[in-house]
């Protein structure tokens, strides 16, 4: 299926029993839920789709359901987040085999790659397949930072279609727009800068906090497309506190909890994740549970 690069394109969880093991069903489940919602794209094992605690086959068969899921409905996207250029190769032509429509493509995992290390390891993921990419940049989690001047120098690969920017510096948007025009589409990857970034005239939006409230997630990016900003800034002030929990080291634990509180799916993590306990878990659901008492329409 091709892409267009453009809309709200979630990453979504990846769900899991209580003990852990990998739950396909309860993950469908997910997916048809956020679908439902009008979405243009589907990110699976990413980052909030805790890619690095999936073994190898249990990050293929979260794909391959996902596509199954989405039935041609939506373009499904692969995060790829491996430990060595080889794993990430292999991992990419697998996922373009099960029918995956393209990769969203993190820095190596672990090790602290230069410019040029990374810039290697880019280009041979991109070597992989012919399917289309999304460079994710976010130097805060992954410590490099792909710089628009850095990202001018992408330019030659044909198959990078878009970036992903959380650097956190909204001004970025227009960084990359002056040093590569319309060359990319870049989507906003920060929940909590979606209407700057909106403003500043992005494509897209890697939405996280948003698949616990789909419906209102997807209406807040409609207005922002049609210029609505009175609108946009009522919808975007009620989800605010509820979007400032995917910029947290626990977001993963924060918006598990927050889908299981709107009913659409379970907190359970993979350690050495662990559900919040303690005063930690009493704040964080007494956030979700005034925004979802108040949301619009309740």
């Amino acid at each position: 299926m091709s892409v267009r690069w453009a809309g709200v394109f979630p990453a979504v969880t990846t769900q899991f029993r209580q003990d852990q093991s990998l739950d396909l069903r309860a993950t469908a489940t997910h997916l048809e839920a956020v679908l439902a919602s009008g979405v243009s794209g589907l990110v699976v094992c990413g980052s909030l789709g805790e890619n690095q605690a999936l073994d190898p086959d249990e990050k293929r068969s979260v794909v391959e359901n996902a596509v199954r899921v989405a039935a041609g409905r939506v373009p499904v996207i692969a995060g790829v987040a491996e430990t060595s250029t080889a794993a990430a190769v292999r991992y990419a032509r697998d996922c373009a085999r099960f029918g995956a429509a393209g990769f969203m493509v993190m820095p190596p995992m672990v090790y602290k790659p230069d410019a040029d290390e990374a810039a290697g390891y880019f280009r041979a993921v991109a070597a992989a397949t012919d399917l289309p990419w999304m460079l994710y940049n976010n130097p805060l989690a992954y410590t490099v930072d792909v710089t628009p001047e850095r990202l001018l120098g992408y330019a030659d690969i044909s198959n990078l279609r878009a970036i992903k920017e959380s650097s956190g510096d909204p001004r970025r948007v227009t960084e990359i727009r002056l040093a590569l025009g319309d060359r990319l589409a870049v989507f906003a990857g920060v929940d909590d800068l979606i209407l700057e970034s909106s403003v500043l005239g992005i494509d897209g939006w890697v939405a996280g906090s948003g698949i616990a409230f789909p419906a209102e997630n997807q209406r807040l990016w409609e207005l922002t497309r049609a210029g609505r900003w009175d609108e946009a800034r009522q919808l975007y002030r009620w989800a605010a506190p509820l979007m400032k929990l995917d910029t947290h080291p626990k977001f993963v634990q924060y918006i598990k909890l927050m889908v299981q509180e709107a009913g659409l799916g379970a907190e359970w993590v993979r350690e050495p994740r662990r559900p919040l306990t303690g005063a930690e878990r009493e704040r964080v659901l007494g956030i979700i549970r005034s925004g979802l008492s108040s949301r619009p329409g309740a």
